[in-house]
């Protein structure tokens, strides 16, 4: 072969080697972690008037509940409402056998009209010796006599009357009454079953309207709420307590701030805020979970992010804040409000900082970063070359 000829494709081999080897450097370069600043989207943080909406787990609880237990002994021989009806104060709603309790009480009414006919008679003959004492005419013992008979028939008078109290006490609470304005709940009980004084528990009644939640409060917010009660939350212009449900759901009636507890507990550092709310619907019920939310407008601006570019690990959040050098930091933040698909950081964060709103997934602290648009501005004249050339 033409020695020429050799070392020409020995020169042409060489160029394609080293081609090749540049364009693997290249991407190598470009690939995430491969020695080149990974190519992520960065934004600068910006300030905003928001509306701080706290949010607090709460329990819905009646301001008034208590269980109907049996006051006397007997077999239950009416249920008067339905489970779960809306009762008034002073409505009845079990009775317990009566014929005893009512025998009971006619025996003590004539235990008492026997008491009262002995000391009738005998304040009588206490005024007839008294008269004949005055002109001698009997002994003075009998006279004695005569009064100490008319003690004793007195305290006959006065236990007859108390046996008739006990014995009418009795009679009423065979009759088990609503002892205020609620709803009742399912019953314990049936017709026919017997119940024992102050064991049985037939039913448990509780008030509808209004209604209350209890929520914990970290100590620090004390202040805030001792304000709010003070105030009136549902009539506060820069203050509102709303309820949401599950699902999401928001309760359309405001609430106040009607009591906050005497002690904060010191194994959570929380106090316990009570909120009332009208329900006139009978929709929020006693044991419900709710979220409390507290929200405030303020004029202060606040740094609001995306939520895409916050990290949680471990119950913590970061971001990855971008240095003068382009290299990345990870950032502890405290979140606050989310508002559709942006947050509130309350502390870790500036105005003016530019962070990582995409790529984290491929960063690590200490990183190299590169703006994608930039990297895409600068390929973009590239193309365009490359696409004229190809013409």
């Amino acid at each position: 072969m033409n020695r020429n000829l050799i070392h020409f494709l020995a020169i042409l081999s060489g160029g394609f080697m080293l081609s090749s080897c540049g364009n693997k450097n290249q991407q190598a370069q470009q690939r995430p972690g491969a020695g080149g600043p990974v190519p992520v989207a960065i934004a600068t943080v910006p300030e905003e008037v928001v509306k701080n909406v706290s949010n607090f787990p709460g329990t819905v609880v009646a301001l008034n509940q208590t269980e109907l237990r049996a006051e006397v002994n007997g077999y239950v021989t009416a249920i008067l409402v339905p489970d779960g009806a809306t009762v008034t104060k002073g409505q009845k709603l079990y009775e317990i056998d009566r014929t005893r309790y009512q025998a009971a009480q006619e025996q003590a009414k004539a235990s008492l009209t026997i008491a009262q006919a002995n000391f009738t008679k005998v304040s009588k003959d206490v005024e007839r010796y008294k008269r004949l004492a005055e002109q001698d005419a009997i002994a003075k013992q009998t006279l004695d006599y005569a009064l100490t008979d008319l003690n004793n028939a007195q305290a006959q008078v006065t236990s007859a009357q108390a046996a008739l109290t006990s014995a009418t006490t009795d009679l009423d609470r065979s009759v088990i009454r609503a002892p205020f304005n609620g709803t009742v709940g399912i019953s314990q009980v049936r017709t026919g079953a017997l119940v024992t004084a102050g064991s049985t528990l037939i039913n448990t009644i509780s008030s509808t309207n209004p209604i209350a939640v209890d929520f914990p409060v970290n100590e620090r917010y004390i202040k805030q709420f001792v304000d709010l009660q003070k105030n009136g939350a549902s009539t506060l212009k820069d203050s509102v307590i709303t309820l949401q449900l599950s699902g999401n759901e928001t309760y359309s009636k405001p609430g106040t701030i009607t009591a906050i507890d005497r002690a904060v507990d010191p194994s959570t550092g929380t106090i316990t805020v009570r909120a009332s709310f009208q329900n006139q619907d009978n929709a929020l019920r006693a044991g419900m979970n709710t979220n409390v939310l507290v929200a405030t407008n303020s004029t202060a601006k606040m740094p609001v992010i995306p939520y895409q570019a916050v990290i949680e690990q471990l119950g913590e959040f970061k971001v990855y804040v971008v240095t003068d050098s382009s290299t990345v930091i990870s950032q502890p933040v405290t979140l606050g409000t989310k508002i559709a698909d942006k947050v509130v950081i309350n502390e870790g964060l500036k105005s003016g900082q530019k962070i990582v709103v995409e790529g984290t997934q491929n960063l690590q602290p200490g990183a190299k970063v590169v703006d994608q648009s930039e990297v895409a501005k600068q390929q973009a004249p590239q193309g365009q070359g490359q696409g004229s050339s190809k013409k």
